[in-house]
C-alpha cells in the first residue's frame, strides 16, 4: 500500500520541447543546450528533465555535434 501511495503522488513531467511544438534543435544554441547540461558538463537524463524520447535524442545529437564543432565544451570548469 505504501508503495502505491508514493508511486501516484509522484508527478508526472511533461516535455518542454513538447508544449513549445518544437519540430528541430539547432546545435548552433548554445544557450538553449547549456540547459540540460549538469555543471561538469554531462548530458541530463530525460528522467530529470521530463522530455520525451524523440526530442531527448534531438538534444544528445545537437549536444554532441555543438561539442564536436567546439560551441560547447566537453568539461566546463
Amino acid at each position: 500500500m505504501a508503495r502505491q501511495d508514493m508511486k501516484d503522488s509522484k508527478k508526472k513531467k511533461n516535455c518542454s520541447l513538447c508544449g513549445d511544438k518544437i519540430e528541430s534543435i539547432d546545435y548552433k544554441d548554445a544557450a538553449k543546450l547549456k540547459r540540460y547540461l549538469t555543471e561538469a558538463g554531462k548530458i541530463i537524463p530525460r528522467r530529470i528533465t521530463g522530455n520525451c524520447a524523440k526530442h531527448q535524442r534531438m538534444i544528445v545529437r545537437a549536444i554532441k555535434r555543438a561539442r564536436e564543432a567546439a560551441i560547447i565544451s566537453y568539461v566546463f570548469d
